[in-house]
């Protein structure tokens, strides 16, 4: 058996992409609390290489609407309609975090 590696049909995950996906919630809690009108600002700005999509629970309940930012693995909570724009642009056309909205349970903030 030799040693030459075949191609696969597995993506190669260390490979660099633009490709991202939006997560909203839109179980009971975050759809009571907005969360469709959240979707409904992300879809109103389409982004290329972006696809976002109506999520199931993602077990935070209580802190919605939560957005959750793949393959970043960042997200967000309590996030407005008025502020998709703003992580759109920060985030997902900017490459930066919107600090003041990273939910803090998986997003401490940090101490001077």
């Amino acid at each position: 058996m030799s040693n030459i590696t075949q191609p696969s049909n597995f993506p190669i995950i260390d490979q660099p992409s633009s490709a991202k996906c939006v997560q909203v919630c839109q179980n009971r809690t975050c759809k009571k609390q907005g969360a469709l009108k959240v979707l409904v600002a992300f879809m109103a700005l389409p982004i290329p290489g972006v696809t976002v999509t109506a999520s199931s629970c993602l077990g935070q309940c209580g802190n919605g609407p939560m957005v959750l930012i793949l393959p970043d693995m960042v997200w967000y909570s309590g996030v407005k309609p008025d502020e998709v724009s703003l992580l759109i642009e920060e985030h997902l056309l900017g490459g930066q975090r919107v600090e003041q909205m990273l939910y803090y349970r998986f997003h401490p903030q940090k101490s001077n």
